[in-house]
C-alpha cells in the first residue's frame, strides 16, 4: 500500500487549528438553535392556533428539505436576492442554527409534554402565573429528560459540520482537503481527520454522560 503519514506532519498545525473554526460555528449554532427551539416548542404547545401553525410548518420545511440545501440558498441563494455578501462564517450558524431549531424544538417540545399535567394543574390552581410555571418547575423537569437527545443533536451537528466545506470554511473536512491538493495524496489527511472528528464525538458523549449523571444525582 502507498501510504506515506509523514508527509502531512508539516500540515498538522494548520489541520489543527480547524477544531477550533470547527467548535466555534458549532458551539454558536447549538446556543443559537436551543434559544429558537425552545421558542418554537412553546409555541407548539400554545393555544394560539397561528403560533402552533407556524412552528409546525418552520418544522416541516427545515426537517424535509437537506442541510446542505439550505446552506447552499443562505450563502449563494440570499446574496442574490439582497446584494449583500454574507461571510461563511455567518453563513454556517445560520444554516445549522435554523435546521437544529426544527430539531430541538421537537425535543423539547416532547420533553414538556412528558412531564406531569398534575403538576401544572397545581402550579395553575395555586395562581403561578405560566411564565413563572414553565421557568421554574415545567423546564427544569423537561431539560432533565431530554438531555441526552440533545447531546445527541449535538454531537450530530459536529459531524454534519464537514459540509460548511462547501462553501469554503476552512473547518477540519475543508483543511483536509487543501493538504491533499498540495501533497497530491487524500488519504492520509483524510484519514488524520477522520480520527480527529472520532475523538471529538467520544469527548462529548464523555461530557454528556457525566452532565447527565450529575443531573441525575441532583434529584
Amino acid at each position: 500500500m502507498n501510504l506515506d503519514f509523514s508527509q502531512i506532519v508539516p500540515y498538522i498545525p494548520f489541520i489543527l487549528e480547524g477544531i477550533w473554526a470547527t467548535l466555534k460555528f458549532v458551539i454558536v449554532s447549538i446556543i443559537f438553535g436551543f434559544v429558537l427551539g425552545t421558542c418554537l416548542a412553546l409555541c407548539k404547545i400554545s393555544r394560539v392556533k397561528v403560533l402552533k401553525w407556524f412552528a409546525d410548518f418552520y418544522t416541516s420545511i427545515f426537517r424535509g428539505t437537506p442541510l446542505i440545501l439550505q446552506l447552499m440558498i443562505i450563502y449563494f441563494a440570499v446574496p442574490q436576492l439582497t446584494g449583500y455578501d454574507i461571510s461563511t462564517f455567518l453563513s454556517a450558524i445560520l444554516a445549522f442554527g435554523l435546521n437544529s431549531s426544527a430539531y430541538v424544538s421537537e425535543i423539547i417540545r416532547a420533553g414538556i409534554q412528558a412531564v406531569d399535567k398534575g403538576q401544572t394543574e397545581a402550579a395553575q390552581a395555586l395562581g403561578i402565573p405560566y411564565r413563572l410555571m414553565m421557568k421554574d418547575l415545567i423546564m427544569p423537569q423537561a431539560l432533565k429528560n431530554i438531555l441526552p437527545a440533545l447531546m445527541n443533536e449535538f454531537i450530530s451537528l459536529t459531524k454534519e459540520s464537514a459540509i460548511v466545506s462547501t462553501i469554503g470554511y476552512l473547518d477540519l473536512m475543508r483543511r483536509a482537503t487543501v493538504v491533499g491538493s498540495k501533497i497530491y495524496r487524500n488519504f492520509e489527511p483524510l484519514i488524520f481527520v477522520g480520527l480527529i472528528y472520532w475523538a471529538m464525538v467520544l469527548v462529548l458523549t464523555l461530557l454528556g454522560k457525566l452532565v447527565e449523571r450529575r443531573m441525575k444525582y441532583s434529584d
